[in-house]
């Protein structure tokens, strides 16, 4: 295996052992705000894991914070009994980054269990179209992956369904308002191109599903793999 997918493939394992502990240890609570919980994954993803440096915006959203794209900085909320929540964290171990997301259910809500369960199964149908192309560009990956959210019943909930990945930090464009290295419908360049060095691209796959009707949305993140 090529010696970045190795690397960037142990990320994310660090990064799932990380939510792992997050989960083991019981801090996925209501009475506690999306902020608290961002702090305690922060701290234990340092004292843990020997995470120092970490990227993105708001780690933690919960209940009607869950309908809101990524470019938006919602208010600090309170998670609540039978809530859904959110995780999208970046963290960077031995200078490769993951790129992790997850949805959680409090309770036994069917619909807040369905749209987990619905992205999480989307993500893995769009895992195995993405392997079966020869050419894609940016602005059809993002067709494919709201097309998708569509045929489970949702809205797709984000500007952008996915990104490249790498070695801290990942390459960019030339010109940073270039959208080449984002799934994004302005983006009309194949992105299964390599890069200047030559080199293959690593790509992330991010689904956003929101059910605007029940005030509810669900995230399922990580690198687009063939194993």
């Amino acid at each position: 295996m090529e010696q970045a997918t190795t690397k960037l493939l142990l990320s994310e394992e660090k990064a799932k052992e990380l939510f792992k502990a997050i989960e083991h240890k019981g801090l996925i609570i209501s009475g506690k705000s999306e902020k608290q919980l961002c702090d305690e994954i922060v701290q234990i993803a340092k004292e843990d894991f020997g995470v120092e440096n970490h990227w993105g915006k708001k780690i933690v959203r919960t209940g009607i914070n869950t309908l809101q794209p990524y470019i938006a900085n919602p208010p600090n909320l309170v998670i609540q009994d039978d809530d859904i929540l959110f995780f999208d964290f970046h963290p960077i171990f031995e200078g490769w980054e993951a790129d992790l997301g997850r949805t959680y259910v409090l309770g036994n809500d069917s619909l807040k269990q369905k749209i987990k369960k619905d992205v999480e199964a989307a993500w893995y149908e769009g895992n195995s179209w993405y392997f079966k192309q020869d050419k894609l560009t940016g602005a059809d990956f993002f067709k494919y992956a709201t097309d998708l959210a569509r045929r489970y019943g949702y809205e797709f909930g984000n500007a952008i369904a996915g990104h490249i990945i790498g070695k801290f930090p990942h390459e960019q464009p030339d010109d940073p308002a270039d959208l080449c290295l984002d799934v994004h419908p302005d983006n009309h360049n194949d992105i299964l191109q390599f890069d200047k060095q030559g080199n293959k691209r690593h790509w992330i796959l991010e689904l956003h599903f929101v059910d605007r009707e029940n005030n509810i949305g669900a995230f399922f993140e990580q690198l687009l793999t063939a194993r």
